[in-house]
């Protein structure tokens, strides 16, 4: 790493980011420079920790967030293969509609379609009634966490589904946007709840036919 002047701006333990912008320099050795991957560290970080009310588990997040970013931002560069269809999903917080879109995709895909889920204003944590009614259909989502909207993984989505957002997510040619107007789960019932999962099931469902009609 070129890093002998360390990694300025970070707000961690400089160690573990370190560690963490070394192992992606390795990773994406050929595709981006050390001094690339070590911003993008940098800014997933900060970017994680506006929200984050305990910081134990930001480095393995920062690592999570920064490594999919640099794949989106080389899917984007045409350096890294696509060999699937790029679905991203975008609400406000990124803490329920968007998480449990991403989880059910994720989950009827079975590897066939590549997910990612986003928020414009990115809360603490996923809702605690959107895990627990995700759990009752045997989707695990205890490790989600809200991630902001960034540009590279807008720019690697072959559809990106906005749902509540507004303007936020920026427009670029050659994509399928779709809107879903949905119910947000933060306040609802266990019943409401439910009730908004299974209409995001029903249009994942839908939404998947139409990526692999042949499935």
């Amino acid at each position: 790493m070129s890093g002998q002047k360390g990694m300025p701006g970070l707000l961690s333990p400089d160690h573990e980011l370190r560690s963490i912008a070394q192992d992606l320099t390795e990773r994406f050795h050929g595709t981006f420079a050390a001094e690339t991957v070590e911003r993008y560290v940098c800014e997933s970080y900060t970017a994680l920790a506006r929200t984050a009310k305990i910081t134990t588990h930001l480095p393995a997040l920062t690592a999570k967030f920064a490594r999919d970013r640099l794949v989106a931002l080389a899917q984007a560069k045409g350096a890294e293969p696509r060999d699937v269809p790029e679905v991203l999903f975008v609400c406000v917080q990124n803490a329920g509609r968007s998480q449990m879109a991403a989880a059910l995709l994720d989950h009827r895909a079975a590897g066939r379609v590549h997910v990612r889920s986003a928020g414009s204003m990115p809360a603490e944590a996923v809702h605690p009634g959107a895990v627990d009614v995700m759990t009752e259909l045997g989707i695990d989502m205890s490790t989600a966490f809200p991630k902001p909207l960034t540009d590279d993984v807008v720019r690697a989505a072959d559809v990106v589904v906005t749902m509540g957002c507004g303007d936020a997510c920026p427009i670029y040619p050659g994509k399928r946007y779709e809107d879903w107007e949905l119910a947000d789960p933060a306040d609802a019932s266990p019943d409401e709840a439910r009730r908004i999962r299974d209409e995001i099931d029903a249009r994942v469902r839908r939404l998947l036919d139409e990526l692999l009609p042949t499935a």
